[in-house]
């Protein structure tokens, strides 16, 4: 029996590779792809949609539903448009889902799939940096099974097989640098989108290689592993590795370290959470450790990357916070892509917003999934402010 599948963001870096691992694993004779979404790119997504011969095919830009529809003509695949659309089809019963909508956009998506039970792929981290009590309790409740794609936490998801929590001392999330790992505090003041999209390493989107250069992605990634794995703040520590090759290690109190080792491609963990609980065989290259020579790592400076002292923040004071981080995170990295403030002043911004609303955030109680949005939208109203009041300075 072919599996059901859905592949929410297909047209992002995790959403092209998830497709590319589909096909290479048998394609519609072996997957019946329900629904696949996308955004501005409709041509990508018709391709996709026809190839796999998907069910359904939405963008979430609803002005876009007859371009789309064009694009999909004869194909079969039902075309449509919009947040409801794009819920409606999460809402679709499949055996295994990637969340892979970039941002804040993908936390209703995935917690309306997390209904359907199977298995949820989740590449997207702001959900449990912005509800990760929420949906964690969602799976319980529905028992779907929750595999995180972040070749970090899917990393440390490896090591743990077989362990016990309480074996657990420490985690260590590794960091490429981006590309001003070797900058200075002057040099990173001038950096420029360009720049900053230019990952040295992972070919990724535009937004997630700028929060790798800014150390936004790593701040969310140490709170998404204390959210996952229960590990506190203190024993999370994160390291320069700049060849990515190391993903992330664990340490247990026997003083013995476990490592995940692999390429830098996001085929390893995408094809290690489709096949889960089994391994096969993915079509990523075969390390040579003999030409690799050596393995660097260096502490992460706070200094320069400011992102990660607030992390540690956000987790201390805890409630809603992760919402307001995320929320003021996205509203300064659009800022920054519209050329209004300049790099080092994303994470001014935040701290800001984080000042002016955490703790009211940190005060919160039981929650749902509108309090989040509220509280994101809040966010990005200060962030917005507080752009607009450095421009009449």
């Amino acid at each position: 029996m072919r599996r059901k599948v859905s592949i929410f963001g297909a047209t992002g870096s995790v959403g092209r590779n998830t497709v590319s691992l589909l096909e290479a694993q048998g394609g519609p004779e072996a997957y019946e792809v329900v629904a696949l979404s996308g955004s501005a790119n409709i041509a990508l997504l018709a391709d996709q949609a026809r190839r796999l011969q998907a069910r359904i095919a939405v963008t979430s830009d609803a002005g876009r539903l007859e371009e789309l529809r064009r694009a999909l003509e004869g194909s079969g695949t039902e075309a449509a448009a919009g947040t409801p659309a794009l819920l409606d089809a999460a809402s679709e019963p499949v055996d295994w889902v990637m969340s892979a909508i970039v941002g804040a956009a993908g936390l209703a998506p995935g917690m309306r799939a997390v209904r359907n039970g199977g298995v949820l792929a989740l590449a997207n981290k702001e959900s449990l940096v912005c509800a990760g009590d929420l949906l964690q309790a969602a799976c319980k409740a529905h028992g779907t099974a929750l595999l995180p794609v972040d070749s970090e936490h899917s990393a440390i998801f490896q090591a743990l097989r077989g362990e016990v929590p309480e074996a657990v001392e420490r985690i260590v999330l590794t960091a490429s640098g981006g590309p001003f790992r070797d900058w200075d505090l002057a040099e990173m003041a001038r950096a420029t989108p360009a720049q900053a999209r230019a990952h040295p390493n992972w070919d990724m989107g535009e937004r997630i290689s700028i929060d790798s250069a800014t150390m936004f992605n790593k701040a969310l990634e140490v709170i998404e592993a204390h959210v996952l794995f229960g590990v506190p703040s203190a024993s999370i520590e994160v390291l320069v590795h700049p060849q990515s090759i190391i993903h992330s290690m664990v340490g247990f109190r026997d003083g013995s370290i476990i490592a995940q080792i692999g390429p830098s491609d996001m085929r390893g963990a995408i094809g290690f959470a489709l096949n889960w609980p089994e391994r096969r065989g993915l079509p990523v290259e075969r390390l040579d450790f003999a030409a690799l020579a050596r393995l660097d790592f260096a502490s992460a400076d706070q200094a320069r990357f400011p992102a990660l002292r607030l992390a540690r923040d956000v987790i201390a004071a805890g409630g809603l916070t992760g919402a307001v981080f995320n929320g003021a995170k996205e509203a300064a990295l659009d800022a920054f892509l519209a050329g209004r403030i300049g790099f080092l002043d994303m994470a001014r911004l935040v701290e800001h917003v984080l000042g002016e609303l955490a703790t009211d955030a940190a005060a919160t109680g039981s929650y749902g999934l509108d309090d989040v949005l509220t509280l994101d939208a809040e966010a990005r109203a200060r962030a917005g402010a507080w752009v607009v009041s450095r421009s009449s300075c």
